[in-house]
């Protein structure tokens, strides 16, 4: 299996990016609270890439021609940010907006890329 369909490869890094900025958004805040961010943040990114990756090899074949390029990474985007928007404002991350800035941006672009990798395929 190569490193790029790696599951693990997808989850553990983006848990280790993700968890990393969140340390770093959080970080004027005493602690734990820049800790519990990067926590939060690394786990979620696991399980969100983990799952998004999922969702976009369900749906990009299931969606004829342009559908199949176009709704993969809207949809990903509006639960990535649903999920951690939620998650982080039960955990009381301090900086809810600034931790989800780059998380957001880097999973959409990572769904429009891997959904590109799957539609062109086909």
């Amino acid at each position: 299996m190569a490193l790029a369909d790696s599951s693990i490869a997808h989850t553990a890094s983006g848990a280790l990016l993700m968890g990393g900025w969140a340390f770093f958004a959080n970080a004027a805040h005493p602690m734990p609270a820049s800790l519990w961010a990067a926590l939060v943040q690394g786990a979620m990114t696991a399980v969100i890439t983990y799952g998004l990756k999922r969702v976009q090899e369900a749906l990009v074949p299931r969606l004829p021609g342009p559908a199949g390029l176009l709704v993969p990474p809207l949809v990903c985007c509006a639960m990535s940010f649903g999920l951690l928007f939620t998650i982080h404002s039960l955990a009381g991350t301090p900086e809810v907006l600034a931790t989800l800035a780059l998380p957001t941006t880097v999973a959409t672009l990572y769904a429009c890329a891997y959904t590109w990798r799957l539609w062109s395929r086909d």
